[in-house]
């Protein structure tokens, strides 16, 4: 398990385009899908991974207590299945049901979405405004696994909460931690230097 901290993209950069299929529904899921939408949270995350599996059942949480709050939520993993087979789309489908996640997984096979998110880690996380323009990205809380300290999600939630009310988000941000991304051979991005 390497360690990776989130690239930290800088505030205001606009959301790219994505095209990318539901593990669950099939369904295309795109920036489309959720205009109208006062927020955007986009999570970069994996099956397999431990910092994911920390979190998860807050990840869950986040997604049904914003239900009726006008933020969008898609979860995208973009790791090498040929390498990780726990992350395939099938693996990926069956831990959203038995989460009872109730936004899309959708799987990034060629990788290019999440480069074009700069995401490192699984979990890592971005927050948009209504603008589609970047206002949050970092980590869920100050929780990993066997620090000791509870999952609550508070670092993004308090983000949620701020764009939804129209409040600047005004503390400060710390990168996310978890695992690298499995990039595939030869596919690994150049913003690690």
């Amino acid at each position: 398990m390497v360690k990776t901290a989130s690239t930290m993209l800088a505030l205001g950069t606009a959301a790219p385009e994505f095209q990318l299929p539901d593990v669950v529904s099939g369904e295309t899921i795109s920036l489309a899908t959720f205009s109208g939408s006062k927020a955007l949270l986009l999570m970069f995350l994996c099956q397999h991974c431990p910092f994911v599996k920390h979190v998860q059942a807050e990840l869950a949480k986040i997604g049904h207590d914003y239900r009726d709050r006008s933020l969008g939520i898609v979860a995208i993993s973009a790791n090498d299945v040929a390498n990780y087979p726990d992350d395939s789309p099938q693996k990926l489908k069956q831990m959203a049901q038995e989460l009872s996640f109730n936004f899309p997984v959708c799987y990034d096979e060629s990788q290019e979405v999440s480069k074009s998110y700069t995401a490192a880690c699984t979990p890592d996380f971005f927050l948009f405004d209504s603008a589609n323009k970047l206002v949050y990205r970092g980590q869920l809380d100050d929780s990993r696994p066997s620090n000791g300290i509870p999952v609550t999600g508070q670092d993004l939630r308090q983000a949620i909460d701020a764009v939804l009310q129209d409040r600047a988000i005004d503390f400060e941000q710390k990168p996310s931690i978890g695992c690298n991304i499995k990039w595939k051979p030869g596919n690994e991005p150049d913003y690690f230097g």
